[in-house]
């Protein structure tokens, strides 16, 4: 599988370039500056494709760093090649589930639009390698498409979907990376494109013990009390 879906964006890679910058791309950067991404942050994005959020983060990263990782050979090839003047800009290939680098963590972990793209089986050793990879002050941003409207494209424009493009589940989301003790700060549903709000964003943060605590707790009473709103079938 994982070979297929790097095959997938190493064709797809093209189209990336075809594409440019838009809408979504600013809306993602705007998002991580209002969460705190500083001038001399490090950032590690996963998912980058050929680097076209990556050089945003990078500009406003202007004193730090900005580590791109993707699956595609392909698209980190180009990704090196078009954005080659920007010395705080780095590209590696990895899947995540080799990415291993002792003692380095970032201040910023980025995911912009490529969770659905992850198997959800992935997920929670993806974010135990986040965790690895941070420190009590790193946040992790994730941009994905509301799943209400990717169901909405799976039965409608499934012509247009990628290889794997499934709908993120917010509760998995939430519990995934409580258990890799981040606790969730902010999310958002939101429109870019369309009047639907076609788009989602989320903000986590480390816990300490403590906050860890109450913060399970807090979850534990809000899903005690939406048990209490569903209907009692006879």
């Amino acid at each position: 599988m994982t070979k297929d879906v790097a095959e997938f964006y190493d064709r797809f890679a093209d189209q990336q370039i075809k594409i440019g910058l838009n809408s979504r791309h600013y809306s993602i950067l705007d998002k991580v500056v209002k969460a705190g991404l500083k001038k001399d942050h490090h950032v590690l994005e996963i998912g980058c494709g050929i680097g076209t959020v990556s050089q945003l983060l990078a500009k406003k990263a202007s004193s730090g760093s900005v580590l791109a990782v993707d699956i595609s050979p392909e698209s980190i090839s180009k990704a090196k090649g078009i954005w080659a003047k920007m010395d705080n800009l780095h590209f590696e290939v990895s899947d995540m589930k080799d990415f291993h680098k002792p003692g380095r963590t970032f201040d910023f972990v980025i995911l912009p639009d490529v969770l659905e793209h992850i198997p959800e089986n992935d997920h929670p050793d993806l974010f135990k390698t986040i965790k690895e990879h941070s420190h009590m002050e790193t946040v992790v941003f994730i941009h994905i498409p509301n799943p209400r409207f990717l169901k909405w494209m799976i039965e409608n424009e499934n012509d247009k979907l990628q290889v794997i493009d499934h709908p993120i589940d917010t509760g998995k989301l939430i519990t995934n990376f409580s258990n890799a003790t981040f606790y969730l700060e902010k999310m958002e549903t939101y429109s870019i494109f369309y009047k639907e709000k076609d788009y989602q964003y989320f903000i986590f943060k480390r816990e300490s013990p403590i906050e860890r605590a109450i913060h399970l707790n807090k979850w534990k009473i809000f899903m005690d009390r939406m048990k209490f709103r569903l209907p009692h079938r006879l």
